[in-house]
């Protein structure tokens, strides 16, 4: 995310919800429909008035028999309208709530789709807990204010305009009067908004920072028990929610003196105006009707003019919102797919060649601090390459770059004679399986875990891959095997459990180029030995890299890469590199010692 020296100039909110428009366009037939609905409900609203007027007018001042049908008359027409505005409304009311709920769950999928597309430099300086609150809270005000304010604004600005213009036909002198008396309070209402606006905006941060602490905490509560800090944790997001309670409280504060200022303003206004009036129809120069017209599209007027500032509230709240959102859609990620990317053909029936040249790396949030420096490997196909290292060598960095999860700041990487940023992002990772040091389990069963390497596998097909990963016996254990579900980041597995699944994953998909981050670091020995021979037998046909601490894991490798610092150090076979006496041979001397005491 930007920080806040880098964001834009502030828009003001009509502008900043202007940016909401390309999600309302897809819905232009049903827009037009409640437009329509929404302009006979106002047509209809401001008919009354007249109709009472009518009523007071013909319908009391005669007598006998006309007087009886003309109450009957105008109080049957009356009615009508009534008629006409229940229907008109509910209309109004069901298509602009549609339209909120299909804007809000459109707006969802776009966000989260554009932050799935979001390189890892991304999510090095966004909580994930913050990308969640704007996709839960944030995206619930904007349907409020597609679902409702946005309505109830554009009917209450057409009963404005159609109550001043009656109020002008009734009486233009007292509707000159109230005129200049409402601009004259309109002007402080817009000011206290934008202050509203701002006290919202900053009220939805400190909602995302409480959330992101929460989410933080929650993903690492094994660590906080570990460390007896529940009774910490929880005076920290209290000291954040209140936080965020405050700076509400400062939002509610704001808006409160802004309705309250409102009406008694206007209503003062409207008061002193309806009392010249009556002084008007006292003296003989308006009728009971017209006085009676003129009160109740004041009235309209005064309720337009209120309601519009409760409705200027909430979509300040909303534009604060959706500039949180939009500021979300508007970021780029600095790593894409070309415009015109190259077909990836392998060529070879044993995977693919790799061509790493000269890549010097910086990660974006350690711009001084080197990973890798100058670093070139050249890989044939089907070959398998060990690469070790102290940690912080810049093992994980160079598998991050195989996978474009970065670019390299100059260098490149050629997969099978191809530079791997002319191809298109899917198709480089898709030619790519990775077993992570990290290793994934999802909230959901044993065959979806696995199956997640290729959706589109069999259940056969994910049987064989659990069976070659050494995973088919304690799945079958399960309570329901396959359909055993395995709790949220697979809570239910041991490590070694879960370990087996990731490595079934990758197998299932069958890349020609294998990484494997410690593939069997959470293994026990059995377990090693099981998938190590399972490893063995999946690294045929393919290109394999392997990161490795535990160096009894590559003694079988085509080639050792040493590395540290970012670095090549040494290259060779095991027995080789022990001979040299180098970095390696004192990794080898402390593991192998170590094992034999």
């Amino acid at each position: 995310m930007k920080n806040s020296s880098e964001r834009p100039a502030p828009r003001s909110g009509l502008s900043i919800l202007s940016g909401l428009i390309p999600f309302l366009a897809p819905y232009r037939q049903r827009i037009v429909f409640a437009a329509l609905a929404l302009l006979l409900a106002a047509s209809t609203t401001l008919a009354i008035p007249y109709g009472f007027r009518q009523l007071i007018d013909l319908g009391f001042t005669t007598a006998g028999s006309e007087q009886a049908a003309n109450v009957n008359v105008y109080f049957l027409a009356l009615f009508g309208l009534a008629c006409v505005l229940a229907v008109a409304t509910a209309a109004r009311f069901y298509l602009v709530s549609w339209l909120g709920e299909r804007v809000t769950a459109d707006i969802r999928a776009a966000v989260y789709a554009h932050v799935l597309r979001q390189s890892p430099e991304f999510f090095e300086t966004t909580q994930t807990g913050e990308v969640l609150s704007r996709l839960t809270t944030d995206t619930t005000l904007i349907q409020t204010v597609v679902g409702t304010s946005i309505s109830m604004a554009l009917r209450n600005v057409l009963l404005l305009i159609g109550g001043l213009l009656m109020m002008f036909i009734t009486s233009a002198k007292l509707s000159s009067i109230i005129i200049v008396m409402l601009i004259a309070v309109i002007l402080p209402i817009i000011f206290m908004g934008r202050r509203v606006r701002k006290l919202s905006r900053a009220s939805q941060d400190r909602i995302a920072d409480a959330s992101g602490l929460a989410g933080e905490m929650l993903n690492a509560i094994a660590v906080v028990q570990a460390f007896a800090h529940e009774a910490r944790e929880a005076l920290r997001f209290s000291a954040a929610v209140e936080h965020a309670f405050r700076t509400a409280i400062y939002r509610i504060r704001a808006r409160s003196l802004l309705t309250v200022t409102a009406i008694l303003l206007v209503f003062g206004a409207i008061v002193f105006v309806l009392w010249l009036g009556a002084h008007a129809v006292i003296e003989g120069r308006m009728s009971a009707g017209e006085l009676g017209q003129f009160i109740l599209y004041a009235a309209i007027v005064s309720g337009a003019i209120g309601a519009l500032s409760e409705v200027l509230g909430d979509a300040q709240r909303a534009a604060g919102a959706s500039e949180r959102l939009l500021e979300l859609l508007a970021e780029r990620s600095p790593i894409a797919s070309p415009a015109q990317p190259h077909t990836l053909a392998l060529r070879a029936a044993n995977g693919a060649s790799l061509e790493i040249a000269h890549l010097n790396f910086q990660y974006p949030s350690r711009p001084d601090q080197p990973a890798l420096s100058d670093l070139s490997i050249s890989v044939a196909a089907g070959e398998t390459v060990a690469i070790v290292g102290p940690s912080g060598a810049g093992k994980t960095t160079l598998f991050q770059l195989l996978l474009r999860f970065y670019d390299p700041q100059t260098g490149s990487i050629r997969l099978d004679g191809i530079d791997i940023r002319e191809l298109d992002l899917q198709v480089l990772r898709n030619a790519i399986g990775i077993v992570p040091q990290d290793t994934v389990v999802f909230s959901a069963n044993a065959m979806e875990n696995i199956r997640y390497g290729r959706p589109e596998a069999s259940d056969a097909e994910v049987i064989a891959a659990a069976t070659l990963a050494a995973a088919h016996e304690f799945i079958e254990r399960l309570p329901d095997g396959y359909q055993s579900f395995l709790g949220e980041r697979g809570v239910r597995l041991s490590g070694g459990q879960r370990q087996r699944i990731a490595i079934a994953r990758a197998l299932l998909k069958n890349p020609p180029l294998l990484l494997l981050d410690e593939a069997t670091s959470a293994l026990d020995a059995e377990s090693e030995r099981l998938v190590q021979k399972a490893l063995e037998a999946a690294m045929e046909g393919r290109t394999t890299l392997v990161i490795a601490h535990r160096l009894a894991t590559v003694q079988r490798a085509t080639r050792i890469i040493v590395m540290e610092q970012g670095r090549i150090v040494e290259t060779g076979t095991h027995a080789s590199l022990v001979a040299a006496g180098g970095l390696y041979a004192s990794l080898a001397a402390l593991q192998f010692s170590g094992n034999a005491s």
